[in-house]
């Protein structure tokens, strides 16, 4: 038997459009139109994809977009004086600044001086405390993507075993804190840990976060586990185009898992429409409405 197969594309679709609806609920009962601001600092090809897909996907959900492109050679003190004026506009409930920056600029000083309360990433030391310490929190977008997939397989997490591969602050440790949140056991892994085959085969529920390529195989996988790919590699395709793979040996965990999400159309779909959620609970919020029901 094989493993069913988490389709990213179709939650994700349903998720904008509850997002959607509740936008629209927010305008029509309290005139807010929920605003995102997306900052890109040079011309990175893939950011520049992403980007406007952000850009559309925002103004479909009836948001307002605005976006901020600066050159590579921008002065610091000039991105965050950009950050200091959205950060004061009444328009703009979400700051985004694409990541990675170009080199020169301090990373850790632009994530610092977005709002808290603007801070759709979740990269913030605000956020990531109050997520840490189980209180309210805008979490990162591809961490909270992987908890709503993995929600579609099982409506409750509780008491399950879960290992998270990857130990970022993008993705690992904040979806760690999630988990927790939900009651699941947690073990994090990383690239100094012993026997991680051994680790994965106890865990009902994997999660691979590390960028490389299929290092997770079929038989590190314990039978009818749910698998979650967060990696994304590029590779030389047969036909002179790069296909996209991630971080589990897709076609060896078919035959094991219970469900996997396939590299691309999983994880990928979610991260979007997780920032639109995280828009959508920061307007509410400075407005001081109640928390949408997304």
């Amino acid at each position: 038997m094989t493993a069913r197969i988490i389709d990213g594309k179709v939650i994700a679709a349903d998720l904008r459009a509850r997002v959607a609806a509740e936008v629209e609920r927010v305008k029509a009962q309290h005139g807010l139109t929920p605003g995102l601001a997306v900052v890109l600092v040079g011309s990175d090809p893939a950011s520049e994809v992403y980007v406007r897909s952000k850009h559309k996907q925002t103004q479909a959900a009836g948001m307002a977009s605005f976006e901020h492109l600066l050159p590579a050679n921008v002065a610091q003190g000039e991105l965050l004086a950009l950050i200091d004026k959205l950060n004061r506009d009444p328009a703009v409930h979400g700051i985004l600044v694409q990541l990675p920056l170009p080199a020169g600029l301090d990373t850790d000083a632009v994530v610092n001086a977005i709002d808290p309360a603007k801070d759709v990433d979740g990269l913030h030391p605000v956020n990531a405390g109050r997520l840490a310490t189980g209180l309210p929190a805008l979490s990162p977008c591809t961490p909270l993507g992987c908890l709503i997939l993995t929600k579609s397989v099982h409506a409750s997490l509780e008491g399950m075993n879960a290992i998270v591969i990857g130990r970022s602050n993008l993705v690992g440790r904040p979806l760690v804190q999630l988990l927790l949140n939900e009651n699941a056991t947690v073990t994090i892994a990383h690239s100094r840990s012993r026997d991680l085959p051994a680790l994965c085969r106890n865990a009902d529920l994997v999660y691979a976060a590390v960028g490389r390529a299929e290092m997770v195989k079929g038989n590190w996988i314990k039978p009818g586990a749910t698998v979650i790919d967060v990696g994304i590699t590029r590779v030389p395709g047969s036909s002179g185009k790069d296909r996209l793979i991630g971080d589990v040996a897709y076609q060896e965990a078919l035959q094991v898992a219970g469900a996997v999400t396939p590299v691309p159309g999983g994880v990928g779909q979610m991260t979007v429409a997780c920032l639109l959620v995280n828009t959508l609970r920061a307007a509410c919020a400075i407005k001081g409405l109640p928390a949408p029901a997304v």
